[in-house]
């Protein structure tokens, strides 16, 4: 009777049916391609490995250092542990949890108390008893699928938490390539500071000496020195940026830096990879992770609403037990010991104050606002390839053309010393072609960090930074 009785169960638990609702994902609300027509369905420079983008060896020996002591991507992998974990949780409610148990009671009871009208003993009855028993506890059988909806909502969302790893990864690789190009800059301003106080320090000194001589008013010697005075202050301000990059890039890698790590690249000299393929926007689905997140966010909201909807209907449980009960512990597992109980119960909701419905309309809406974050999650990347194919399209040729402003700007200033120095120019047209060619270099440098700092963009939006072994 009992193995009926189980066969039944079996069957019902197979026919369990699922109320999730159909879930259609929405079409991607972007352009077929990138603004400008430059998509290529043939290539997409996600496939490239950081080391192939990033070729500075001290750059690539840093990002190393970060993947594995970075404390960000370090709780994006706990939170996967804990995602998997919940998971499980989840997915053993499905299964019957049975428990076994032994005991041993010694009991004492008055005549009186068992109501005996015959004579007995003064002090009553003494008894023992041993048990051992297996015992299936509470077990429902998931007739409408709420309990393996819950759980394939716990295990998209443990998916949903390792593309969020993922994500953390890219945007970590492209986070300390730009922290380090902002040292590089910083660095490299700094140079430039210095090199331009050495001059305008010497031109001071000229300035003073033909004060001197009386050829040279106690104007311009006051306009040198406040535009060498300025210099030293920008000075400090720059040393003050670097040693702020330095920390930022610290900060990210996870642990202070090494000693021997590789000389660094000069800003102009670094290999960054700045023309990259971008493919089509549809590749942004399969390549990008935190489009996939949202993805795996959408699937578990819409599995919410087949659990609110599967929660309107009984609920059949199972309680059984199978075991042995004796006086004496040598007659415990004899034939005219054994026990047995088993006991289904159905439950049906009446009367739940709202509770139910408004369960399931929380669910509806948090399908609609996943829906939501999936189409803007999609428009954002598209966004952000598109802003770094902008830049890719124009970087090149404004770097160029501020390169040859720069070089006329130091012709100038060349022949505005020859000039001062002959006495045929004023020292404010002298003083005005250094500060335009201090500016000039500035510009450049800040030109060229922003080109890369693109390419760096342009590679992470377009789901670079997961390859060499890394993913």
């Amino acid at each position: 009777m009992t193995r009926q009785r189980m066969t039944i169960a079996t069957a019902l638990l197979l026919a369990g049916c699922s109320m999730n609702p159909k879930l259609e994902v929405p079409a991607a609300p972007v352009a077929a391609i990138y603004p400008g027509g430059v998509s290529d369905e043939r290539s997409n420079a996600a496939g490239l490995g950081w080391r192939t983008m990033f070729g500075d060896p001290r750059l690539q020996r840093l990002i190393e250092l970060a993947l594995v002591e970075n404390r960000d991507l370090r709780v994006a992998a706990l939170n996967v542990e804990a995602a998997r974990a919940q998971s499980r949780v989840q997915r053993g409610v499905l299964l019957p949890s049975g428990a076994a148990s032994g005991g041993y009671t010694r009991q004492r009871a008055p005549v009186q108390s068992a109501g005996a009208q015959q004579p007995g003993p003064v002090n009553g009855t003494e008894f023992e008893q041993f048990t051992a028993q297996a015992a299936l506890t509470d077990f429902e059988i998931d007739l409408f699928g709420r309990l393996r909806s819950l759980s394939q909502a716990a295990f998209e969302r443990y998916l949903a938490t390792d593309q969020g790893r993922r994500a953390t990864q890219i945007t970590l690789v492209g986070a300390v390539a730009d922290a380090y190009l902002n040292e590089r800059l910083a660095e490299e301003q700094v140079r430039l500071t210095e090199a331009t106080l050495v001059d305008w320090r010497a031109s001071l000194d000229i300035t003073h000496r033909l004060h001197a001589a009386s050829q040279s008013s106690g104007l311009e010697v006051a306009q040198a020195e406040g535009q060498v005075r300025q210099a030293e202050a920008d000075l400090e301000g720059r040393k003050r940026a670097l040693a702020r990059a330095t920390n930022a890039l610290v900060l990210l890698v996870g642990t202070p830096l090494p000693a021997d790590l590789p000389v660094p690249l000069s800003l102009i000299s670094q290999p960054i990879r700045t023309e990259l393929p971008a493919g089509l926007p549809s590749d942004l689905l399969s390549r990008r992770p935190d489009i996939r997140q949202a993805e795996h966010e959408l699937i578990a909201a819409n599995a919410e609403i087949g659990a609110a909807r599967a929660a309107f209907f009984p609920r059949l449980s199972l309680t059984a037990a199978f075991g042995f009960a004796s006086g004496a512990l040598d007659n415990l597992f004899k034939g005219e010991s054994r026990s047995w109980s088993f006991a289904p119960q159905i439950a049906a909701p009446i009367f739940q104050g709202g509770q139910l419905r408004g369960s399931l309309d929380l669910a509806r809406v948090r399908k609609s606002i996943a829906i939501a974050n999936y189409e803007r999650t999609i428009q954002t990347a598209f966004r952000e390839v598109a802003d770094g194919l902008a830049g890719s399209a124009t970087y090149r040729r404004q770097i160029e053309a501020q390169r040859s402003a720069a070089r006329r700007i130091d012709d100038r200033l060349r022949l505005s010393r020859l000039r001062y120095r002959a006495g045929v120019e004023s020292r404010l047209e002298l003083l005005d072609a250094q500060r335009s060619a201090y500016a000039a270099h500035q510009a450049l440098l800040e030109l060229e960090r922003e080109s890369l700092s693109n390419a760096i963009g342009l590679y992470r939006a377009l789901g670079g930074g997961l390859n060499d072994g890394d993913s």
